[in-house]
Parts: structure tokens; sequence; C-alpha cells
């Protein structure tokens, strides 16, 4: 099975969201659908479950990182991690701020969350300019941990953030590409 073609035929385009000319790919039948959902988290496990790819923890990054990565570190058997956007977590916290379009964001992480040396697969649902997954990834460093790869179910590479992020000495893993935005 072509499970990069499968997963995309359970990928919705909603054209014109959230403005337009902007093709939003939604993930959402990928996780309604359990055979679907099971495809999807296994092609995960199988890439790292591998001894050279396996993590000591998953990274999760808000909101729809939570979902792939806090079940791809069950099925691991390794812990989780979330990266939150900043002020949802509450204990103490490292923080890292990125530039958006118009502005900035910041991520979050718990002072605690990793240890120094931990080996840490950053996840998120997809990858279009890369501004979350750098902080995501800097966020990490500033603890210590060392990010070992970035994942995403879905690359826009068109936008440029796979080949930011890669320039940027993150190896990235992705299912599916869209070519265009």
């Amino acid at each position: 099975m072509d499970t990069a073609a499968y997963l995309k035929q359970h990928i919705r385009t909603v054209p014109d969201w959230p403005l337009a000319g902007v093709q939003f790919r939604d993930i959402t039948p990928l996780l309604q659908n359990p055979l679907v959902f099971r495809v999807l988290i296994d092609a995960f496990v199988h890439r790292y479950m591998a001894p050279s790819h396996r993590p000591d923890v998953v990274a999760g990054l808000d909101a729809r990182g939570f979902i792939i990565g806090s079940v791809l570190a069950y099925e691991l058997g390794v812990g989780f991690v979330p990266i939150r956007k900043k002020g949802k977590l509450p204990f103490t916290t490292v923080e890292e701020t990125y530039e958006l379009e118009y502005g900035s964001a910041a991520v979050e992480l718990h002072t605690d969350a990793v240890q120094p040396g931990q080996r840490v697969l950053l996840i998120d649902d997809l990858i279009a300019t890369g501004g979350t997954m750098m902080a995501g990834k800097r966020v990490l460093e500033k603890l210590g941990a060392t990010v070992v790869e970035g994942a995403a179910i879905v690359d826009l590479p068109d936008l440029g953030g796979s080949h930011k992020l890669r320039a940027h000495g993150l190896a990235l893993h992705t299912l599916v590409h869209y070519d265009g935005h």
C-alpha cells in the first residue's frame, strides 16, 4: 500500500480558509476513521521504533501535535510533553518567541519537561513556514534536550518551512506533501 497516497485521500482541502487564496489542509478526517487513524499512527510508529530513530520523549506542538504525539508516545512506550501556546501552562516555564506574518507568538514548555541530553522527537500536524516547529526546537534545546527529528503529517514545501528547518539543522520526516499552498 502507498501510505502517503492513502493518507492524502483522507485529508480534506478547504479552499479560501481562513483567508482568500489559502488551501487549508484539514487532517480531521484522518482522525475520524479508526482504520485511517491506525494507518497514520503506524506509519510513525514503524519509523520511530527503529533504534536509530527511537526518541526518549515525544514533544507535541499545540494543538494538533498533541493528538498525534501523545498516541505515538504511548505506542513507543516513552513520555509525552506538550509545547503550549504562551499562557497555557500552570508551572514554571521556559518560552521561545517566533515571528508570524503579522506580529509574533510564543510557545512554552515546563522547565522540568525534559532532561539535558534526552533525545526528543518534535511532532506537529503540518509544516508551513516552519516558525512553530523552529520555536519548539529552540525551547527544547534551552533545557538541554537534543531534538533528533521533526515530524509532521503534511509538508507544504512551497511555503519554505521544511527548507528553513533543514537549513537550521533539523532532520524532518513527513508523510504527505502538497505542492502549492
